[in-house]
């Protein structure tokens, strides 16, 4: 697949932006504020959601669903309780401490506000042993630098795939360029099935990039997936998969992925995290009728 600059730019530059874990509502005021961090606990892992930014985006319709008509996205909206008006997002970075290593699941959008959320879950960009980029939009990488174009993590080891890496090192992009290709030498490169350590195993999920990878967490006989951008809404995705998005840069593949991680998650009762879930991003997969998902939100299952 031939990424051309334009569809590598509008793929990064179409993701909405925020650098505070501060709702802000549709008419650019901002709202509630959030928490910046949530701990969970996985055998003997200790995980760690991070808000690092959510943001109210208008016109969803223009986002989710582009293959449906506006009445059916305005029923399955109201009947999930959802506006129809403005889309709230998240941007959840993950830790996962193993207790010899402390690995960081993408930098968020921008090294302040990924730092900030780092330093209230009690880390320092030092601990930090390891960087994983699941894929390479630019809400997952712009923490790797700060403004100044300083390293944000400059002690850790980098992991990301190596489809990804290769497909956007031919794209011409900003945001790769200026955030990615000045630590190339520092990565390493993986594949499905690989492992970043023992129990963090990368599973191929193309579809929204063209490598973008998801990563299955096993400690104690108890499994977690971190699913990334693998389903962006946890109505308009989780529930109708085939439902196309407007970041995934593959949209029959995305779907594809989407429908083969929700599958496995609802048959074998693991947990998620999403990248754009509601905050804390943690929840559960179940089936709804035909081909369709039900997204049930953590409450205490992982405390």
């Amino acid at each position: 697949m031939k990424l051309t600059r334009r569809q590598t730019l509008m793929a990064g530059a179409a993701l909405p932006l925020a650098s505070v874990p501060t709702m802000v509502a549709a008419d650019g005021h901002a709202a509630t504020s959030l928490p910046t961090h949530r701990d969970f606990t996985l055998g003997d892992f200790k995980v760690t959601t991070l808000l690092v930014g959510s943001r109210s985006v208008p016109e969803p319709h223009k986002i989710f669903g582009l293959n449906v008509d506006d009445k059916t996205f305005e029923d399955v909206s109201t009947a999930n309780f959802l506006p129809t008006d403005a889309a709230q997002f998240f941007f959840t970075p993950t830790v996962v401490n193993t207790g010899s290593e402390v690995i960081l699941f993408d930098t968020g959008l921008n090294a302040e506000g990924t730092t900030k959320a780092l330093s209230a879950a009690g880390y320092a960009t030092s601990d930090i042993t390891h960087v994983v980029v699941t894929h390479m939009h630019g809400d997952h990488i712009g923490g790797l630098m700060d403004g100044e174009g300083n390293e944000t993590f400059s002690g850790a080891a980098y992991v990301t795939g190596q489809v990804e890496f290769d497909a956007w090192a031919k794209a011409e992009n900003d945001g790769f360029e200026g955030k990615v290709r000045p630590l190339a030498e520092k990565f390493s490169f993986i594949g499905g099935g690989d492992d970043v350590r023992s129990g963090i195993t990368a599973v191929e999920s193309f579809g929204h990039t063209p490598g973008h990878l998801t990563y299955m967490l096993e400690s104690g006989g108890k499994q977690l997936l971190l699913m990334a951008d693998t389903a962006n809404h946890y109505v308009w995705s989780v529930a109708y998969p085939e439902w196309e998005v407007r970041f995934d840069m593959d949209k029959a593949a995305a779907a594809a992925t989407r429908k083969k991680l929700m599958d496995m998650a609802a048959t074998d009762r693991f947990p998620v995290i999403g990248y754009h879930m509601p905050f804390p991003g943690l929840g559960f997969i179940e089936t709804r009728g035909e081909g369709g998902y039900r997204y049930v939100p953590h409450s205490y299952q992982l405390i």
